[in-house]
């Protein structure tokens, strides 16, 4: 669990260094600057949807994710969440939404092959330099991220943890299904859904992407059969 002990730690630091920024940034700035990260985050969803190799595999994912995630209703239990803690934090954040830099910041984070594939080295072999990796590049990001989008940010590093460290726990288990193969279909479809964020942030559309995110699992199902 270090790897992902770490990982949180670099979020929240760096999250909280954001928010030193963020109280000296006008607001007109920090608008255009999340508008730029806006741009980032549609080009790591672009690069990473690259790597799928079965576009049925993705297609299927997508539609049994989003009618699970629309069954439960993920996106209603996160913006409930951060209403709650905008509630308890009124005056500080100004109009930014807690829920949303939450939403955006465990997706950055949690998507990809390297959550992935560091957290199965960290269980399997106890080698963490993967995660320590993922810890720096995680750690710059999120005082970009906090100081536009607020505190949310910093509440993604429990996401982070409890993600990576299920699958540090699971290892044992989860070796076996989760092949190179595997891994990359399941960073395409996550990296489609980064996508939906991405034009979200940019206000272009109010996608629901809490509800397709389990969508990155069915990957490991798919591929048995496919």
């Amino acid at each position: 669990m270090l790897g992902s002990v770490v990982n949180f730690l670099a979020i929240a630091v760096g999250g909280g260094i954001g928010l030193i920024f963020k109280k000296g940034l006008p607001e007109k700035i920090g608008e255009t600057v999340m508008y730029g990260l806006a741009l980032c985050v549609l080009y790591i969803g672009f690069s990473g949807a690259l790597s799928g190799e079965n576009i049925l595999i993705v297609v299927l994912s997508m539609a049994i994710g989003a009618v699970l995630g629309e069954w439960i209703d993920l996106d209603r239990y996160i913006i409930s969440l951060g209403n709650w803690l905008e509630a308890r934090y009124k005056g500080q954040e100004g109009t930014t939404s807690i829920s949303q830099g939450f939403v955006t910041a465990s997706l950055l984070f949690c998507v990809g092959a390297l959550a992935i594939v560091g957290s199965l080295q960290s269980g399997l072999t106890g080698n963490h330099e993967t995660l320590f990796t993922k810890s720096l590049i995680d750690g710059i990001a999120a005082i970009i991220l906090a100081s536009s989008l607020g505190a949310g940010v910093i509440l993604s590093a429990g996401a982070v943890l409890i993600y990576q460290g299920t699958i540090t726990l699971l290892a044992q288990v989860l070796s076996p299904y989760l092949t190179p193969v595997v891994i990359n279909e399941m960073t395409c479809v996550g990296s489609l859904i980064i996508i939906g964020l991405a034009l979200n942030m940019l206000k272009i559309t109010r996608l629901k992407v809490m509800n397709l995110v389990p969508a990155i699992f069915f990957p490991i199902i798919l591929c048995l059969f496919m």
